[in-house]
């Protein structure tokens, strides 16, 4: 069997093991794969990788020492050729002339979405491993790259909270989340801050106001707000400028920290996820599972239709909020 596997969307650290682990996988049970570069785009124009021998083959070789690395060895981008049916039947037809058998793509519900389109033309097995910062995907407690963009917030939180203590400040601390709050949750819950504003809760202003009264008058000299960029609210500069308006009692600064989160070395957590999931969609494969997504949950390995996965939204976990407002007292 070929199997082809490719990286989509934004990158996530731990895209890196996952494609070291498909490559593994497959060739331990003696199948070939090709590395399908830049993604969805990169199939459309059979952009393929090319091992040290000039074969678009990925060896063993192609894969070493590759868990370490941050981003992805194939490279990803976005296609908006692929939104169309004309992209998709073409892109099936490249596979077929390469005699493509599968196809694992690691990436989120805009990889998945493009999957989906994809079956209706060709019929190759399909099983996706979810790679995406945002843990945002039903079917796996954790996403591939969630780990270490919280690692990278955090890490920043702690920078930030020595400078604000020493000019008595408060910075509002804007992360990744279009459309979830996880980074954000996370990362105001390990880094000690005392509001997060994400999409899943609503941001209440003149609350927010009275929070940071009480605790200025209670002797606090910093404070840290982490900020979805998808809050309903609005982003961190909106936060501000309401946050101004309203009399805030602390001077304000704002920090986007932005595609920072998406780069570095992919924390342990990140590479034995990527690494279980590269392997397990590759065992999946050859027991002919299809249309389906790689996860883990509860510790346990398990198959998600790719329709499941974005269908609908992945709510934080209720506890942690509680936690989180209990510890910002």
């Amino acid at each position: 069997m070929r199997i082809g596997v490719f990286c989509s969307g934004g990158d996530a650290p731990g895209m890196n093991p996952c494609v070291r682990a498909v490559v593994r996988a497959s060739i331990a049970s003696g199948q070939e794969v090709v590395g399908i570069c830049r993604g969805y785009q990169g199939l459309l124009n059979e952009d393929f990788f090319v091992n040290s021998d000039g074969q678009p083959i990925m060896d063993a070789r192609s894969v070493s020492d590759l868990s370490k690395h941050g981003g992805t060895i194939l490279r990803t981008s976005r296609c908006p050729d692929f939104h169309t049916i004309e992209g998709q039947k073409k892109a099936a037809g490249i596979l077929r002339k390469h005699a493509i058998d599968a196809l694992i793509p690691i990436g989120g519900d805009g990889t998945f979405h493009g999957a989906v389109d994809l079956m209706k033309h060709w019929d190759g097995l399909v099983v996706g491993c979810p790679g995406t910062i945002d843990n945002d995907l039903i079917g796996t407690d954790y996403t591939i790259g969630f780990a270490t963009a919280v690692q990278t917030a955090v890490e920043a939180l702690d920078k930030l909270r020595d400078t604000a203590e020493s000019h008595e400040r408060m910075f509002l601390v804007e992360v990744m989340g279009r459309h979830s709050g996880y980074i954000a949750l996370y990362t105001a819950l390990a880094g000690g801050a005392e509001v997060a504003c994400i999409p899943e809760t609503p941001t209440d202003v003149p609350e927010i106001i009275d929070r940071l009264r009480k605790l200025k008058a209670r002797g606090k000299k910093s404070i840290m707000i982490v900020v979805a960029e998808g809050d309903e609210n609005g982003g961190a500069v909106k936060l501000q400028a309401d946050l101004i308006a309203a009399d805030c009692p602390f001077q304000m600064r704002v920090i986007t920290l932005g595609h920072l989160q998406r780069g570095g070395s992919p924390v342990p957590a990140d590479r034995i996820l990527g690494t279980l999931l590269g392997e397990f969609a590759v065992k999946s494969i050859l027991e002919g599972k299809t249309g389906v997504m790689a996860g883990r949950i509860g510790g346990a390995l398990t198959l998600t239709p790719f329709e499941q996965t974005f269908d609908r939204h992945k709510p934080v976990p209720p506890e942690l909020v509680r936690v989180l407002a209990t510890m910002a007292h």
